[in-house]
């Protein structure tokens, strides 16, 4: 069955003398009633090709168990307490407290999302307790929105306190030590810009919130609180893009602000020690470095541990000293180092892992982390001197982790640089040509591609498949040169590394061309585009989950200004100039193009769903062996960028893609 046809004008932009067509400019506008008839329409050719595919029920089915595996997420220790988003068998991640001196004490549910929305949409987006654990604030939002509504629960009778507040997406929380009040990040009603900090005490209507931090460099800017455990000062860390970070100081008794770092181009995150200030910063130091400082002088800042070998991540403040979480190749290690510096233990961690979580106690000397893997979900775990490390709860599985290998490998991208990638596949598999592999990657923002569970892997790689994650520049493996190398003007560089990935894959006989598949979302659905256009031999399938793709005018819609100092401002001539040589949505031609399945989602409140659509209008147009190399999208209703997506929803969409990856490649089969 042939894709629906697609209408198009001759729109095209003069934008700094050149010319830019756009013939699918009218599927913008998601309101529209004609282009939501055409979501319709698109929606069931793609329920009409994949539902008639007798592997999805299988599909289906397992990955339904996996997702139902539990998992725990987000720890926070307040009081005796410790605090965790855990699913386990769950449609949403429940807020639940647990015991933090009795590991074999069942867990308390707090907050149940199932039970504030019909459909299941309603999610946890974020949280944080009081120090001694009697409160906690947090946020819920619907459909996918992330756009957060605070509310206060009671910890010891489970009751929910009058305190609402609105327009409070991923909100930055610092309780007083005495819990009467809190400081709290939120944005203006309807914007998605000028995040600013206030104060609420309980009980009081937040409309007479008092602002005290809104000093920004710009609308974009991002900022954070972190009050000291005495309630004396006040830090506001303020994000601008991914490569700069400021850092203020407030003396509440003096009510004076201090400057730790300031309009300089470099990472930098403080936490309160009882010496003064700890932190961590890539300021002069590309893998980062950790300082101390005077509450006095801030600025005044001395090296404890110099930048090494290995990517520094944070600094974590505990009784006795600070634990350091490190990077090496996107594999995540854990120190125990004096407050001075010195390496008191080098924590021993499961292999291959990367944390989702941790949290020491100022009290005694322990810290609570949780740790995952490509087979692995996060599970809670404690670590003292004296016991090591040690689970803390029990958690079912889904899967056997050691029934898989997860190898490193590196390989030559086009101008020499070694490249790391992982390769999962299951223990009994023997890798060869005719292995069907899917190979993803990110490449952007300074996020590295750690091991992280995947539902989907386990249920690839359990089948005989094999499964590449490619550890591109433009993300956090190496560090902040590493990030630099695949940013802005050098955004090429990110794209030949993932193609490199897929010819080392075939040059080395794990797959072949007609085996291979390639997978990514949100930045690196751009790279899937790119793939596509830039190289649309390089493998047989296609999936392109919520993605960037029309370049030229991504900072129009919803949060997308945000990226302009990670990708450039079209605006801006020279900037423009780059952003157009690789746009996706710009470079659709008439071409035979891989296999292709975009999905995306109408409460996307990060990548506007515009992109997909006006991709997919552009491919079904273009391509020349439809036939064979179906071009479908996927819409999805009360959905978003893929945060809080319940079970049923992750299934779904899951199920289609492996489906749709499987049927093009000829196995494995389900």
């Amino acid at each position: 069955m042939s894709a629906p046809g697609t209408r198009r004008e001759a729109v095209v932009d003069v934008l700094h003398g050149v010319e830019v067509p756009d013939p699918y400019r009218w599927l913008e506008d998601g309101g529209s009633p004609e282009v939501q008839s055409w979501v319709t329409e698109q929606n069931g050719h793609t329920r009409s090709v994949l539902d008639g595919r007798a592997a999805r029920s299988a599909w289906h089915l397992r990955l339904v168990e996996l997702l139902s595996a539990g998992m725990s997420t987000s720890v926070r220790l307040a009081g005796p307490h410790l605090f965790c988003l855990e699913r386990s068998g769950t449609p949403q991640f429940q807020l639940v407290v647990r015991s933090a001196s009795d590991p074999l004490a069942a867990p308390s549910v707090l907050v149940d999302p199932a039970t504030l929305a019909a459909d299941g949409t309603a999610a946890i987006d974020w949280f944080e307790p009081s120090a001694d654990g009697a409160l906690v604030a947090y946020g819920v939002s619907e459909g996918g929105s992330e756009r957060s509504v605070l509310r206060v629960i009671d910890v010891a009778n489970a009751t929910v306190l009058a305190d609402e507040i609105a327009d409070t997406r991923a909100a930055s929380v610092a309780w007083l030590p005495d819990a009467s009040g809190f400081f709290y990040t939120r944005y203006p009603p309807d914007s998605e810009y000028d995040r600013r900090v206030f104060f609420h005490r309980l009980a009081a209507d937040a409309a007479t919130d008092d602002l005290v931090f809104g000093d920004l460099p710009d609308e974009t800017a991002w900022p954070m609180v972190t009050i000291s455990p005495d309630g004396s000062h006040l830090l506001v860390h303020v994000s601008l893009g991914w490569s700069r970070v400021d850092v203020h100081l407030l003396d509440r008794g003096k009510n004076e602000w201090r400057t730790v770092i300031k309009d300089l181009e470099a990472l930098t995150t403080m936490a309160f020690s009882p010496f003064g200030l700890i932190g961590v910063t890539n300021l002069d130091a590309e893998k980062g470095r950790i300082v101390s400082a005077p509450l006095e002088q801030p600025d005044a800042w001395t090296t404890i541990v110099a930048e090494g070998d290995d990517v520094i991540e944070a600094a974590n403040v505990g009784c006795e000293g600070i634990y350091v979480t490190t990077l090496r190749s996107a594999v995540h290690g854990l120190q125990f180092r004096r407050f001075d510096g010195p390496l008191i233990n080098e924590i021993e961690l499961t292999d291959r892992i990367s944390f989702h979580g941790l949290d020491a106690d100022r009290d005694t000397e322990r810290v609570f982390f949780q740790a995952e893997g490509f087979a692995r979900p996060a599970a809670l775990y404690r670590w003292t001197p004296e016991h090591g490390v040690e689970p803390w709860g029990s958690f079912p599985v889904a899967a056997d982790p050691d029934a898989f290998v997860v190898e490193q490998v590196r390989y030559p991208t086009r101008d020499g640089t070694a490249i790391p990638m992982f390769l999962v596949r299951a223990a009994r598999t023997t890798t060869s040509a005719d292995t069907p592999c899917i190979l993803t990657g990110y490449g952007g923002f300074n996020i590295a591609e750690t091991p992280a569970y995947g539902p989907g892997i386990v249920a690839w790689c359990e089948r005989g498949g094999l499964y590449a994650i490619a550890g591109l520049r433009g993300g956090n493996e190496e560090g902040e040169a590493w990030h630099r190398a695949g940013m802005r003007e050098n955004k090429q560089n990110v794209f030949d590394d993932f193609h490199a990935a897929a010819d080392w894959l075939v040059e080395q006989k794990l797959t072949s061309r007609s085996k291979l598949a390639l997978r990514g979302g949100s930045n690196g659905g751009l790279l899937m585009g790119v793939a596509i256009t830039q190289r649309p031999d390089l493998a047989r399938a296609v999936h392109c989950a919520v993605p960037l793709l029309d370049m030229v005018r991504f900072h129009r819609f919803l949060i997308a200004r945000l990226w302009i100092a990670e990708y450039g401002d079209p605006d801006v001539a020279d900037e423009f100039a780059w952003l157009h040589a690789y746009s996706p949505y710009h470079h659709v031609a008439p071409a035979c193009y891989p296999a292709t399945l975009i999905t995306t989602a109408e409460e996307d409140s990060r990548v506007d769903p515009s992109h997909a659509r006006k991709m997919a209008a552009a491919l079904q147009h273009a391509s020349t062996c439809q036939g064979e190399h179906p071009i479908l999208l996927r819409i999805e209703e009360r959905a978003g960028h893929g945060q809080g997506k319940p079970v049923h929803k992750q299934a779904d969409e899951l199920a289609d893609v492996l489906t749709f990856l499987s049927w093009q490649l000829g196995g494995p089969e389900a």
